[in-house]
């Protein structure tokens, strides 16, 4: 339905404020911003935002899909308005090599309700077998679900992937300094103690010293060690947990998660860095694993689900004016896109017509059971959320009246266009 004229209606987050316009949109684009209507129409109600891209998600397909695959992970990324995704690259078979992304590539094709693009992983010494579609890079300094950390970032092997040109997202654990800290964990404050922000601010130093042209620090932690964030080309990523969760919540081993929830005066200062504009942007970091992995603390996997709800837990702040809407626009929704150069998130001729909107006072408490991950069990239960009513990717509505009306159309970020 691409090809097919229409207008889009409604009062849209624009320049700052929200503006009644009428979108002009063919070819999955927008032509124009126009005062009059021709051809077909579609009028939302409410505020309209471009829709939202998460640049940090791990659907686990292919090997693990009895925790998520493409198709349910994509769903809830639907449903939660976003219409891009990256997906990492710690599979249970690494994606570190061309064969072994263009099995994922294969396996995972024409399953999306979103479009998605794939990170690989440099491990140190494979930057000439690195798949050269690879959307991003991604680095583990520390161990984490499916990965063991690098020993040494060295800049000789920096140097081998600098070529690629391409934006390198950090797991910034230390690993020598998370060797030294490791503990029996039976709670979340042991969880916290046994990967310590220290060794986040250890990476970071180690990170910021690094000769590429874009780096992200993914899921920082603690807002204090921002401050170890230096030089040009160094973004900080944030997730909603670590802004809103913290260790002392009864959240049991939902909450286990690398790096850690941090003591609640470090989660506060966390959400106030975030509402001050010290984050570049908030991704989700969805991470799921089945409930039988869940079970015993001690041995429960690390990983928090949170793709659908990243952007309904912002609007839900946004609700409550504890948010303004242009930093959850520019967070959540222009720069993960500007940042990895997807041409979404922006109203402007010749960006994705990609949008979603939402009433404000929808506001109400999650009920994780509705959620459209295989394993739905989030530590957000309960907690405020508001989610969108009418997502569209590309000029096609996906989700109408809070329904999938739409099949597996999301595309290969790389294909778009050809």
């Amino acid at each position: 339905m691409e090809n097919e004229d229409l207008t889009l209606s409604g009062k849209f987050y624009y320049q700052g404020s929200y503006q009644d316009l009428n979108l002009i949109i063919s070819e999955g684009k927008i032509q124009g911003i126009r005062k009059f209507i021709k051809g077909r129409k579609v009028e939302l109600e409410g505020a309209i935002f471009p829709a939202g891209t998460d640049t940090h998600v791990h659907f686990r397909d292919p090997g693990e899909t009895q925790k998520e695959d493409f198709s349910s992970g994509s769903m809830a990324a639907a449903y939660g308005g976003t219409t891009t995704v990256l997906d990492m690259p710690n599979n249970i078979i690494p994606i570190d090599n061309y064969q072994s992304y263009e099995r994922k590539l294969e396996s995972v094709r024409g399953r999306s309700f979103v479009d998605f693009g794939l990170y690989s992983m440099f491990t140190g010494n494979n930057a000439d077998i690195i798949h050269p579609d690879s959307f991003a890079l991604k680095i583990f300094m520390g161990g984490s679900t499916n990965t063991t950390g690098m020993d040494k970032v060295e800049e000789k092997a920096i140097n081998s992937i600098s070529k690629l040109n391409k934006p390198v997202v950090f797991h910034a654990e230390d690993q020598h300094c998370l060797d030294i800290s490791r503990k029996e964990t039976l709670t979340l404050k042991d969880h916290n103690i046994s990967r310590p922000s220290h060794c986040e601010a250890a990476a970071l130093v180690t990170m910021s010293k690094l000769g590429i042209e874009k780096k992200v620090a993914a899921h920082v932690s603690d807002s204090s060690n921002l401050k170890f964030l230096t030089g040009q080309g160094t973004y900080a990523e944030i997730t909603p947990h670590h802004m809103i969760l913290n260790d002392e919540m009864d959240l049991g081993s939902y909450g286990k998660v690398n790096p850690p929830l941090r003591e609640p005066a470090v989660q506060r200062s966390n959400l106030e860095a975030y509402l001050s504009g010290k984050y570049f942007m908030v991704s989700s970091d969805h991470a799921p694993h089945t409930p039988e992995e869940k079970e015993e603390f001690e041995y429960a996997k690390s990983g928090i689900i949170g793709v659908e709800t990243r952007i309904p837990i912002l609007l839900a702040l946004v609700s409550k004016k504890i948010l303004s809407p242009d930093l959850f626009y520019r967070t959540a929704i222009l720069n993960p896109a500007k940042l990895f150069n997807i041409n979404k998130g922006e109203i402007k001729e010749g960006s994705y017509a990609d949008f979603f909107n939402v009433k404000f006072s929808s506001i109400h408490r999650l009920d994780q059971s509705k959620l459209h991950s295989k394993n739905w069990e989030t530590p957000f239960n309960g907690m405020d959320v508001v989610f969108p009513e009418n997502v569209m990717m590309r000029g096609d509505l996906i989700v109408e009246n809070s329904e999938i009306v739409y099949g597996r159309t999301g595309k290969y970020l790389n294909d778009l266009d050809k």
